[in-house]
């Protein structure tokens, strides 16, 4: 087993595996650890840097320059600039959210039958297997009330208080200590992200993890991949290093994210028409409630709360999520002395979120330079729909005591008193109005029957190659309205559980 990170120009790296694996995050190292559980030697080349938990840093503001791409400042080109926020590391975006478990809904597989020709009840099936043992291997446990904190307790009050289905989070992590330090990787090491036990796994079953090493094209033979190659990049400096090789002498599994991953096959020469088509996401957004006791908002699990309530109709998510105060300043209007006024109110506001299950499509394309871009703006019925997840926000808030809200809506007052939140279902649909950031996403490298509308099949294999697979959200051909990690998951292992079958 090696782990060979960044390496100067000089002499080039070549590799050779059974299979090789573009990513290391929920997909690639769940599909790693499946095709190394499988007997098969394992290469993981990975863009960013390896990072153990005496690595993370103790702030947002690190964990943005040393866990997501381009410090977290990719941004949609549409009506509105927003923040599409992935990780960049070992690990990928599981070391930097909240762990949070959710089961694929039943009428997500109803969906994919009946518009993309997949996913039968035996498909659906074998995915539910497969996140039961997931579950259990990852520690899936609710939130322990003593690391529930403030703000989830609230939550929890406000939306008992109105009646509608709401429950903690079940999250993969082991004891909890409810440190509020989910968004910079879990420093007490409780947290169950992949680059603490997917991936050392697979480099004790005799793979290897390159690191630093952003992936610059797939090889092929005909219908067949064969290698990986690129050149390392620092993590620090992004200085160009050695030119680096991996032959893969079964197959190759694509999971470098809904962004890259439709780019990769682009340059690589993959010809498909749906490539970076089928880009969906949960634009999600805040609103703050002010109490009158403290709520110490980053005491507590980061994410310990949710509501699927209104997933299917209006179609959005609620979930308690807490920032820190650098954070939470770029989320409240007003510079100098004015929001230095505001931020007193620091321990006393809890932040909860709404994230819109979103029909719109947009697409993924290349720039002139090679690197992804999202083109992606919410339409009316989105906006409307992401409006009302707004005021049930709000609502929740009033229902759980808050004394005032902040929309932090362009065009809209600062606060809103209990009697005012009514004027929410007013506020602009216009989606430059709001402070929003894409985290879940979905698409690119959609899966479907039929090869002129979908990028790979219901095996994740693309059309046209015989082991070429994808292995992460890029497949996912719908927005699935929950926390996608669980499926994200279940879906790689299928698939290659698949790959090693055929081989």
């Amino acid at each position: 087993m090696t782990h060979i990170a960044f390496q100067p120009r000089g002499k080039n790296v070549e590799l050779e595996a059974d299979y090789v694996v573009v990513g290391s995050g929920a997909g690639g190292a769940t599909a790693a650890v499946t095709l190394a559980r499988g007997g098969a030697r394992v290469a993981i080349v990975e863009a960013g840097p390896w990072r153990d938990p005496n690595d993370y840093p103790s702030s947002v503001y690190g964990a943005m320059r040393d866990m997501m791409e381009a410090w977290g400042a990719n941004f949609t080109r549409g009506r509105a600039f927003w923040p599409v926020v992935q990780g960049s590391l070992v690990g990928g975006s599981t070391v930097i959210n909240s762990a949070i478990c959710v089961r694929t809904p039943a009428d997500i597989f109803e969906q994919w039958q009946r518009e993309h020709g997949i996913g039968d009840k035996t498909f659906a099936e074998s995915i539910w297997r497969i996140e039961d043992e997931l579950e259990r291997e990852l520690c899936s446990v609710e939130v322990p009330a003593r690391a529930r904190g403030r703000s989830n307790l609230l939550a929890k009050q406000g939306a008992d208080a109105l009646g509608y289905a709401n429950h903690y989070m079940h999250r993969y992590v082991k004891d909890c200590h409810g440190d509020g330090q989910c968004l910079q990787g879990c420093r007490a090491d409780n947290k169950q992200s992949l680059n603490r036990n997917f991936i050392p796994e697979v480099m004790k079953r005799g793979g290897d993890v390159v690191s630093c090493a952003p992936a610059e094209r797939i090889h092929f033979e005909r219908a067949r991949a064969v290698a990986v190659s690129g050149r390392f990049k620092h993590p620090q400096t992004r200085e160009k290093g050695a030119a680096f090789s991996v032959r893969a002498k079964r197959g190759v599994v694509v999971a470098a994210s809904v962004t890259h991953s439709p780019i990769l096959l682009m340059r690589s020469g993959v010809r498909n028409a749906q490539l970076g088509k089928g880009f969906r996401a949960h634009p999600g957004a805040p609103v703050f409630g002010c109490y009158d006791e403290p709520v110490d908002m980053n005491r507590g699990a980061t994410q310990g709360w949710a509501s699927v309530a209104y997933r299917e109709n209006p179609g959005f998510k609620l979930e308690t999520l807490s920032l820190p105060l650098d954070m939470l300043s770029g989320r409240l209007p007003g510079a100098g002395q004015a929001l230095m006024e505001r931020l007193t109110e620091f321990r006393q506001i809890a932040m909860w979120v709404q994230a819109c299950r979103a029909e719109t499509v947009g697409e993924v394309r290349s720039t002139l330079s090679g690197k992804p871009a999202v083109h992606y703006s919410l339409n009316r019925s989105d906006m409307l729909r992401f409006r009302e997840g707004m005021y049930m926000v709000a609502k929740t808030h009033v229902a759980a005591g808050a004394r005032a809200v902040l929309p932090a809506i362009f065009g809209m007052p600062y606060k809103l008193m209990p009697n005012e939140i009514e004027e929410l279902r007013e506020a602009p649909l216009d989606p430059r109005a709001y402070v929003s950031i894409l985290s879940h996403l979905f698409g690119g490298c959609v899966m479907g029957k039929d090869a002129a509308h979908s990028v790979c099949d219901e095996r994740g294999l693309v059309h046209g190659y015989d082991n070429l697979v994808i292995g992460d959200a890029s497949a996912i051909p719908t927005n699935l309205g929950v926390n996608p990690q669980h499926t994200i998951m279940a879906l790689a292992q299928h698939f290659s559980a698949g790959l090693l079958a055929r081989a």
